[in-house]
């Protein structure tokens, strides 16, 4: 969940406030855990935030980041579980992945990317990457911000690089020769207060009080996507199959 996020502090404090909301997270995980099985590959592993879903359940999941500085964090949390397959340090949009990476090629069955790919200029290369290193009837699972409108001073300041619709996301995927064959949003409650806090009050770092609050009524936030997931949400998730 950080990708280039990470490089500032910007997004290493957000990381931090955010690996605060357990329920938060595990909401995250268990959103996406159906449509990941096998060898899977998580992009943009940060600090480990959902990464310690998949480990403490058994999964066998491989850590990437393209940034350095997570991995002694990365070792020392989850080094011991022989669940953890590797962790590679890889830039998703490598444009010689199969010079730099040829042990990744057609490795996995699922790679993930929450919250990533809104911080790539290249995501069609990123897409196409993720293409080359799925075997064939893998999936790739896609998490980003939803709507452009919504853009303000928190995505300047997490360096994302644009906001996605169901649309954008859609032929992005397709584009790399994915069939998406799943759809969603994600935390429509969320979309109030990205724009009042980031918007409105033009705050650039998601307040850790405000977060605290927000983790501890995800029960109710939850019931509400149940009827929401198909209309709108601050994140929009989608799942490409590699056929």
């Amino acid at each position: 969940m950080s990708e280039i996020l990470g490089n500032s502090k910007y997004g290493t404090d957000t990381l931090e406030v955010i690996s605060e909301a357990g329920h938060f997270n595990r909401w995250m995980y268990e959103t996406i855990k159906p449509h990941c099985s096998g060898e899977i590959l998580e992009i943009g592993s940060g600090i480990g935030n959902i990464s310690q879903f998949f480990i403490h359940d058994g999964a066998a999941i491989s850590l990437s980041d393209i940034e350095n500085s997570y991995f002694p964090r990365l070792k020392e949390n989850f080094g011991k579980y022989p669940n953890l397959q590797a962790m590679y340090r890889l830039d998703f949009s490598d444009k010689k992945l199969e010079e730099n990476h040829p042990e990744l090629l057609e490795k996995f069955n699922t790679i993930f990317a929450l919250n990533v790919v809104e911080h790539i200029p290249d995501h069609v290369q990123a897409m196409q990457n993720a293409m080359k290193m799925l075997k064939p009837g893998g999936k790739v699972v896609i998490l980003v911000p939803a709507f452009q409108w919504l853009y303000n001073g928190f995505d300047e300041q997490l360096d994302h690089q644009r906001r996605y619709t169901p649309k954008s996301l859609r032929t992005l995927l397709e584009g790399a020769g994915f069939n998406v064959v799943h759809h969603q949003f994600f935390n429509f409650i969320a979309i109030l207060g990205w724009f009042v806090s980031g918007t409105i009050l033009r705050k650039r770092i998601i307040p850790g009080g405000q977060m605290r609050f927000y983790d501890a009524l995800v029960p109710a936030w939850k019931i509400i996507d149940f009827f929401t997931r198909r209309l709108a949400g601050v994140s929009v998730i989608q799942v490409g199959l590699k056929e």
